[in-house]
Parts: C-alpha cells; structure tokens; sequence
C-alpha cells in the first residue's frame, strides 16, 4: 500500500525518484501499476499481448490512478485515458521503461572527463523495449523535482516528472510516443519552491526568437558526402599552408528585400555564399556564432542554445548540408565559439535550478559587468564538461574544421575589465584566471587529439605568452592566435593622411619585432567596421581615388606580412557604410568600376597566396622574411623579401604609402636574376592609374640596403609591387 506521503509528493509534483511509486510494481498483493495523470477521468491497463482492458481505480482527486492485478508478473502494457469530454489517448507507460544513463556515465560526467555528453544528454529519439518515443536527460544537481514539459502535457509539470539519479546531479525519463519536431521544455521545483522552466542546455533543435522551447532533433540524419575534405583536413599541416578567411555574419550578408528583407536559409547560403567566396579565391569561411542566440544584436555572442544551430536559417539539417557543401567545394568551415560568458535569460542557463549552477556564485568572479552576462564556472567538472563536449559536437557531428575562441583575454585574468576590489585573486594572489587556463590547455588537448587537423583560434589581445604553443611546453595549445596589435597599428597608419604618415612609420614596422613569437592571424573583421568605427573603405584618407588607393595599398601589405589572413564580409567590394547586421552588405556597389577592381585585387591576392609557397609556407619563423629597408619613412617606403622553402621561391615586396609616383627608387635585391612582377596594386584593373607598369626588371650588380644587387624602380602612387626572380633566366 503507498503511503500518504508518496501520494502527496507525486500529486504535487514534488517527488525526485517518480520510478518509486509509478509504473508496474510486484507487491505482495501482485502486480500494482500507478499513473499520474491530471487531464484524464479515467484510466485503463491494456494487456499488449491480450489487447483485454481493465479500469483503473483513481486514488487522488488530482489524478493518480491505480490498479492491483493478484498474482500476476511484470508484462507489456498501455495505458489508454479518456477525458472529461469522451475524447482520449493512448500511450506507453514513460515509468515502466529502463533508465539509460549508466553508472559510467554518471562517473565521467562528474569527473568532468565524459567528451561526448551530448550522445546522453538533452533529448534523443530512442526505441526502448520496443516502444519509439524520446529519451530526456538534464544536469539540475540542486532541483527538488525536475518534469519534462510540452504541448503532450498540456505544459504540466505533474504528469512527466523525471527520475533523479542521486548524487550526480542527473534526471533523466523516457517518454514514448514524442518523436522529432516536439516541443518542450524542462520545469524545474527548487529546493526553496520557486518554480522555473528552463530551455534544455544541451537542446539540439530550438524555437526562432522570441519564442525559447526546445524542439525534439535527430541531428545525425544527414548523409555526409564530405570524406575527401576530412581526409584531406587531417593529413594538412596547416601552419604551413594558405589560410586566407572570409569572416561572416550569416544573417546579414545577403537578404531578400522583396519578401519583408528576410534571410537567407542555410541552402540558400550555400547556394550563394559558397560559389561568391570559392570565386575570390578564400580558403575558409568564419561564421560568427551560429549557435542559438534571442538577441538578434548580440550577433550570436551571447548564446543560449549552445548545441542548436540558430533555428534563424533552418534546420539543423540545413545546416549540415550547408557545410557539406562548403567541404565539396574544398572550402573549410570555422566558427566563433563564446565559452567566455552566456546572457541571463531566464530560459537560460543563469540560476538553472535555483542555483548558480554554470555561473560563479560571487559575482566577482561571475559577472561581466560591461556586457550584463555571466561567466561560467570553469572550475566545476559538469560544466567543462559541458563546454569541451560542445567543442567537439560541431566537429562531431557537424564536420565544423574549426573554433575561434571569443574573448579569450576576459577568460584569462580575473581583474578583466575590473576595478580594485571588484576580483578576487587566485589561490597564489595573482590575477590570472588558472581555472579558465586549464580548461583551455584541456579544450585545446581534447580537439586536436580527437579530430587531428582540427584548428583554434584565439581571439586574445593581451601579451599572454605562447598562446598558440604546445601545452607540453607550457603554451595554452591554440594553432592560432589573432594579432590584435598588428591589426591596431597597421589601421592607425593608414588611417593617417600621407603627409604625416612619416611621423608613424613605425606602426607598419613594429609587428616584425614580435611577429614570431606566436602563429599569427592577422585580421580586419566585424570589430572593425561597427560602432562608429567606419568601414574599411571609409576609414582611408583623401578623395575616393586615394582612399581605394590605400585600401589596394592596406590589402597588399596584410598578405605580404607573415600571418594567416582574415577579412570580414563587405571589406572585399570596398562597402562604404558600417556593417549593420539589420540589412545586407550594399551589394549595389559592386556594378561600379572601382569596387569590381577591389573584388578584382582580393581574388589576385588570394591566388597569390596559394600559388606562392613564400606568402605562405614560413609564416612563423624568420626564416620566412627579411628586411630590405624599413627605414626610409621620409618616403613612407618599406621593403622586404617573404621566403619560401625553396631559395627559388622568394619575393620582393615594395610599399609606397603616399600618393607620389617615385621614379628612380633604387631598391636592393638577393641576386641578379631578373625580376617579373607578380603584383601592382596601381594596375588598371584593380582600378589603379596604370601609369608605371612594372612587368620585368634586370637588376644590376650594385649592391644595395645589404643585397648584393639592386633594381631601380618606378613605384606607383600608394602603390605595392610583388616580384619573383627568374631563376635559371
């Protein structure tokens, strides 16, 4: 006989082991079965294998049901309820099904070493004793009573509670008869009785903003024709290959203005997106945050749903097949990944069971005070493991070929963006974060050892040491790091008028003393043409001739230094207007010649960079450059030589930062082979003058700036030459 307690707590919706009164039970009496449901008048059992129905007898006004059956065993039934109305369902029983989570499971999860929670986690279409249905599973630790919630159950969290699985934190329940598209939700009781509902953390599908449920998702459906890619990916050494990045904001680089300026889907983004960027010549596309985010102006950095593809463009499907293609294409496929904080929605993770569970308690080490979010707790086992499973997810199960980390700086120190006294020291009394340094030597562990050719990114604008080093020697593991500095200094020189430009010279030539001391990326992206700051276009000096000049000028000089390359979307046609990400790039601009002459010049440079091993095979060493001279600012002249493996394969690379064509430039060269121009950013075709074509010079033998030989050149108004020696001529 269940006691009047077990009643209570079931009828309240306030038990936290529902499998303990529920279902089929063998008493003394025989075969007792218990049902909670509170939209039913009556219940009923029926034998599967007799197809016999008999009444259950209601033993709570709230709706429990209950039926003894003498001397029989456990055997196969449904339940079949009748409403009020006559109108009635019939399903199997969700607590005479097995639980699926093992005592392994529940081992690694709390040890924080189970990398793929995600395959037991959140909501998976499963077929359990013959019965299909969903299996749900969600971390709530401090929850007094956790119940799967959706248009099944009328959104009541007493018909579908969950089955704690004690000290780990774990509830879990199937449900048969929900299938792919369902909607739901987790409600969670507190131990102090406020009542929450939650969007599931580990929720593979979700509702479009501003709607928040989680939507049932079979994320492995899509058929993968992507194995050459991946081979190819993981044989790659990329730190000596062309990576050039075309960096984009998915819902605003092109949208439809006839149908209320809507989106493009994912498939309409592969059809559009992937042929634009493979025709300029790019080696990946960087999409930023993807994952599922409700404020369209957070651009995805503040995200929710961390294992759902926004449900902005499609399907998670949709998207599958939109990196597939890419893949197909030969183009890889990165994206921005924000471990750094999460907003505090109250479908979120903030205060997820009543508790700060992913967060930081004390808010001096859980807030982030500039951008009203909240950081996550990297010293607690769930929730890393929690964000390295996701890493791993979109490589998983999405073939992503990459994560640039977001705001790794604000990860790194505790006094980031902080006053005295607003942080607390770590355990030595110093301000680095060394819970958030060890989840990201460990992130970094992880991918690479699970997905070999696998690349990070980091987006880290301090002097941290060996950011993209090795962990066995004590760097944090990133193959890449962004060069924030270089990217600073090089838009603070060309921002200046020509005249003065003398003055700075040392903002285009500092980089080089630091240039190797990580594996750069050196990037113009989405932080540089918003919030005042202006487009790239816009940013140069002078009248329009000048200021696509400069912009030819800038683009030449960022492929000939050392680094991998990075360009946001707009930057490539010269878009005048910051980039705002309620409305398309003005694609209008590109029937114009000076804009065609910009897409022109990045489709050279990207050929450039592929074709040339010096532009790209040594882009982290000396070895791979040399000075000629960087000291000439009276001119506002640089040169220098990229090398390659091979001594056949160098360029000399000449910058001319004023708008004066200097005739008689005598610059000093390695050797007497002559010399055929690769690139002049003032030819006619990128919309340059055309007046001093440069196609092939003899150098003589004077030596010149420490070469043994020298040329004397014309060099175009701010202009730039790429030259090849001859070998064997």
């Amino acid at each position: 006989m269940i006691n009047k307690d077990a009643i209570r707590a079931v009828v309240k919706a306030q038990h936290y082991a529902p499998f303990e009164v529920l279902g089929p039970h063998v008493t003394e009496a025989g075969l007792c079965i218990r049902t909670m449901q509170p939209h039913a008048a009556k219940a009923e059992v029926i034998e599967a294998a007799t197809g016999v129905a008999q009444a259950m007898e209601r033993i709570h006004k709230d709706g429990l049901f209950e039926i003894t059956l003498p001397g029989r065993e456990p055997f196969a039934y449904r339940l079949r309820m009748t409403r009020s109305d006559g109108t009635g369902w019939e399903v199997a029983d969700p607590y005479a099904c097995p639980l699926q989570i093992t005592d392994f499971d529940q081992y690694l999860f709390g040890e924080g070493t189970h990398y793929r929670t995600y395959d037991k986690m959140g909501a998976h279409p499963l077929t359990i004793a013959g019965e299909a249905g969903v299996h749900f599973a969600v971390w709530a630790p401090n929850g007094a009573r956790v119940s799967v919630v959706g248009d099944f159950n009328r959104w009541d969290g007493r018909s579908h509670p969950m089955q704690s699985r004690g000290s780990s934190g774990l509830w879990e329940l199937f449900i048969p008869g929900l299938k792919v598209g369902d909607l739901y939700k987790f409600e969670i009781k507190s131990r102090e009785g406020s009542l929450m509902t939650k969007a599931d953390p580990y929720a593979f599908s979700s509702e479009l903003r501003p709607k928040s449920a989680s939507r049932v998702c079979d994320v492995r459906q899509h058929t993968w024709r992507d194995s050459a890619w991946l081979e190819h990916r993981q044989r790659t050494n990329w730190h000596e290959q062309p990576i050039s990045v075309y960096e984009v904001h998915l819902g605003s680089w092109r949208r439809v203005p006839e149908q209320r300026n809507r989106w493009l889907t994912y498939r309409e983004l592969a059809d559009q997106l992937i042929p634009y960027v493979k025709d300029l010549g790019f080696t990946h596309i960087e999409l930023l945050p993807v994952s599922e985010h409700p404020l369209d102006g957070s651009w995805g950095y503040q995200t929710i749903g961390y294992y759902a593809p926004t449900s902005r463009f499609g399907s998670p499907e949709d998207f599958a097949e939109f990196v597939d293609r890419c893949h197909q294409a030969g183009l890889g496929v990165l994206v921005d990944w924000v471990p750094a904080h999460f907003p505090r929605d109250g479908h979120g993770l903030a205060y997820f069971d009543g508790t700060h569970l992913y967060e930081h308690a004390d808010p001096r080490k859980g807030e982030h005070k500039d951008w009203g979010t909240l950081i996550f707790n990297y010293g607690r086992n769930e929730v890393r493991a929690f964000l390295l499973s996701n890493a791993l997810y979109w490589a998983d199960v999405f073939h992503i070929d990459g994560l640039r980390v977001d705001a790794v700086a604000s990860m790194l120190y505790l006094d980031y963006s902080r006053k005295a006294g607003e942080w607390i020291p770590n355990e030595f009394g110093g301000r680095e974060n060394l819970e958030a340094v060890s989840f990201l030597k460990k992130f970094n562990e992880v991918v690479h050892t699970e997905y070999p050719g696998f690349l990070t990114f980091a987006e880290e604008s301090t002097a941290w040491p060996m950011v993209s080093r090795p962990t066995y020697l004590g760097g944090l593991g990133f193959d890449f790091k962004w060069n924030m500095g270089w990217m600073h200094d090089t838009l603070e020189y060309f921002t200046k008028d020509p005249i003065y430009r003398k003055f700075h010279h040392n903002h285009i030539t500092f980089s080089l003393l630091y240039a190797f001391t990580e594996n750069f990326i050196l990037p113009f992206s989405h932080d540089e043409v918003v919030h005042g700051k202006g487009a790239m276009l816009a940013k140069m000096p002078g009248d329009h001739w000048q200021q696509f000049a400069n912009l030819r000028l800038l683009y030449a000089l960022m492929y000939a230094h050392p680094g991998k390359k990075l360009l946001f979307m707009g930057s490539e046609f010269g878009q005048w207007n910051e980039w705002d990400y309620h409305r398309s790039l003005d694609w209008h601009l590109c029937q114009y010649a000076p804009h065609q002459g910009l897409q022109a010049l990045l489709r050279e440079l990207n050929g450039l960079l592929r074709a040339q091993p010096a532009l790209h095979q040594v882009d982290f060493s000396w070895e791979g450059f040399q000075w000629i001279d960087f000291h000439d600012s009276q001119q506002s002249v640089v040169s220098f030589i990229r090398r390659g493996r091979t001594p056949g394969d160098d360029l000399v690379c000449v910058f001319n930062a004023t708008p004066m064509s200097r005739a008689g430039y005598r610059v000093g060269v390695p050797g007497a082979a002559p010399l055929v121009c690769m690139l002049n950013t003032d030819d006619a075709h990128f919309g340059g003058s055309g007046t001093a074509p440069v196609l092939r010079v003899q150098p003589e033998r004077t030596p010149w700036q420490g070469q043994s030989c020298s040329v004397v050149l014309t060099l175009p108004p701010l202009g730039a030459l790429i030259l090849k020696p001859v070998v064997g001529a």
